[in-house]
């Protein structure tokens, strides 16, 4: 009975939820990354190389009919052939780093639109433990302290470009409502 305690106490814990959920998420966004790989930025990089079709660049290692030539893997494959696949694996290796590229973008995007916490504390000048901004007194060496403002974060990126479209947009608004009076 005390291993299903334990395990239920492992489950309530926040950290093995917040594990679940970062699971199912990154169970989601790996089809998006995927699309967006296969589906949006390989077209464009097909059209670079020429129209290259890696996944066809191998070579015959042994066994099929004895010094057959192959055009498709699939046709060695389908013969009986022992193949070494360098292009399916060059094809693994671009994938990887465009998908890497795009979480990384990704990431970058979703950091940039995060609100900026204020900092609310500091270190004592005299123990350097950390305490509140607002402390009049450390509460770990009793020195006497300044309080200290806590100042306001500014705007994230993502803000400030919700601003500017709103501001491009009622311009747009007020040349629009111009024309339809000269009409």
């Amino acid at each position: 009975m005390k291993i299903i305690s334990e395990f239920k106490a492992f489950i309530n814990k926040g950290s093995a939820i917040d594990m679940a959920v970062g699971i199912i998420v990154g169970s989601v966004m790996t089809s998006v990354v995927n699309s967006l790989v296969k589906d949006i930025i390989m077209p464009p990089v097909g059209m670079l190389v020429g129209g290259i079709d890696f996944s066809q660049w191998f070579v015959v290692l042994g066994g099929g009919e004895a010094g057959a030539h192959y055009n498709t893997m699939a046709a060695a494959t389908a013969a009986g052939a022992t193949t070494l696949n360098i292009g399916t694996f060059l094809n693994s290796i671009i994938s990887f780093l465009i998908t890497m590229f795009a979480i990384f973008i990704f990431v970058k995007i979703v950091n940039s639109a995060r609100a900026k916490a204020p900092v609310t504390t500091r270190a004592c000048p005299y123990c350097q433990q950390s305490i509140s901004k607002l402390a009049t007194k450390c509460p770990y060496c009793c020195s006497a302290l300044k309080s200290e403002t806590i100042e306001a974060v500014g705007e994230t990126d993502l803000e400030k470009g919700l601003k500017s479209i709103t501001k491009h947009v009622g311009k747009v608004a007020k040349v629009a409502k111009k024309v339809a009076k000269i009409k």
